[in-house]
């Protein structure tokens, strides 16, 4: 038996989902789930926030972000559970607290296939108007939920597939734009300021866009989902969690960093189309209409089709442990005897956000507000864990990694969540009392609110 298998069992349970995953595939599906062209879309919005320094706000996302991303590794060595946050929160702070986080979670691996599928439609729509954009959803919802169906293999194959596409999208836009660079098209030329510009630069400026900085990189958390179905455990989960996290912000920071080198001189772009539409015009800039539309349609179907496929796969895995655990209902628990996967959470997640994605199709900039707000929490929850189990009830004497590292992700995600918009916080608020209502009439049926292995 493998220590991971022992450390499943001690915790209560039984390996019921299929360990087949290595390194190589959870790091894949943390790149994919993240997507490596997230900057593409919310270019020109990041650009007024950081006034044009975009490429030095990723990396302060990303120090930003190395802080949950330690505070996952340690719990999942300590919890190496489908879980994720749910059962970190659950088993260190209290039932209640494992409800709390991941019901907050939930909120947003739901939204955030549901957003991607609706900006995969709108793009689509625009380019062939004779298929309205719900078709387009329920197209890529089938196709989602048949891959994941077929089992994690087929999930994780599909996956290396579609990152190998959007990496070969990337650089084609990056050998062009270095080709472009060196024949000055549009008057660019190397330059740092859009890494450092101390004529605009100020502690209010990079702060202010830290949010913006801190979304781009949501998705690597869901690695912690397939705990059960990795084979190097714990280590590879930690492993491939600063990986995903450092390789994407290495992507974003280079694929900015040379866009920003063809506005120089500017320090934001008027608001609208221009603001939304700013690395694509830059695409144009670069190499003409067919880069423009390689990095628009392509690049959006590619990156859509993959990020839904990974967060289908980790909202399931979220819903079976819940499930399993008795916090939801018991039947999304169940196992396809062949396939080794949740096949009913699936098919839920799959229902889910077709209604999602059908209602808030129109809705596109109070879906994008409400996707941070359930993991920012979530976030919060963890670090909490964190402290909770190794600094007080283990009284560990690593004051770095158990206690100075969680208090400054607290922190920092505290002000990232303070400072979200007024309609992210009303929605998130909501779900949460709904959370709430759903807690208390599980109460009222006697469910359990214990763990398997306290």
């Amino acid at each position: 038996m493998s220590d991971t298998q022992g450390s499943l069992e001690t915790l209560g349970y039984r390996q019921e989902l299929r360990r087949s995953l290595g390194l190589s595939d959870l790091l894949v599906y943390g790149l994919v789930f993240i997507v490596p062209g997230a900057p593409i879309a919310v270019f020109g919005i990041v650009y007024n926030a950081s006034k044009g320094m975009v490429p030095l706000i990723y990396l302060v996302g990303l120090v930003a972000m190395v802080f949950t991303a330690l505070s996952y590794m340690a719990m999942s060595r300590a919890f190496p559970v489908a879980g994720s946050v749910y059962t970190y929160a659950a088993r260190s702070i209290g039932p209640l607290a494992g409800f709390v986080a991941g019901w907050a979670i939930l909120l947003d691996y739901l939204l955030l296939p549901t957003l991607t599928y609706v900006v995969c439609a709108i793009a689509m729509h625009a380019t062939v108007p004779a298929v309205p954009e719900p078709v387009w959803i329920v197209s890529l919802i089938a196709l989602s939920t048949a891959i994941n169906y077929l089992g994690i293999e087929t999930t994780a194959k599909t996956n290396f597939v579609l990152l190998a596409l959007q990496l070969v999208i990337l650089a084609v836009f990056m050998a062009a734009g270095s080709v472009a660079l060196l024949h000055g098209t549009g008057g660019a030329h190397f330059s740092t300021a859009p890494l450092f510009n101390p004529a605009v630069l100020s502690p209010g400026l990079v702060f202010g866009a830290l949010s913006l900085a801190v979304l781009s990189f949501l998705g690597f958390d869901a690695i912690s989902t397939l705990s059960e179905e990795a084979v190097g455990g714990p280590s590879a989960i930690g492993r491939a969690t600063i990986l995903s996290l450092c390789l994407s912000a290495a992507l974003f920071v280079a694929q900015t960093w040379l866009a920003s080198l063809f506005v120089l001189g500017r320090t934001g772009f008027p608001p609208g189309a221009p603001t939304n539409e700013a690395f694509y015009s830059i695409a144009a800039t670069v190499g003409g209409y067919w880069l423009e539309f390689l990095v628009t349609v392509p690049g959006i179907l590619i990156g859509g089709i993959a990020g839904a496929l990974s967060a289908q796969a980790a909202t399931a895995r979220l819903l079976f442990s819940m499930a399993r655990d008795g916090k939801l209902p018991h039947a999304l628990a169940h196992v396809h005897p062949v396939r080794k996967v949740p096949e009913r959470a699936i098919f839920l997640v799959a229902g889910v956000t077709l209604v999602l994605g059908l209602v808030l199709v129109d809705r596109l900039e109070l879906l994008t507000s409400m996707v941070s707000f359930g993991a920012l929490l979530g976030f919060l929850l963890l670090h909490l864990s964190v402290i909770a189990h190794f600094a007080w009830r283990g009284k560990s004497r690593n004051w770095l990694r158990h206690l100075a590292v969680p208090v400054m992700g607290l922190l920092i995600i505290g002000y990232v969540l303070w400072n979200a918009e007024a309609n992210a916080k009303i929605a998130g608020l909501a779900w949460m009392a709904a959370g709430g209502v759903l807690y208390l009439v599980l109460r009222f049926m006697g469910r359990p609110v214990s763990l398997p292995v306290e």
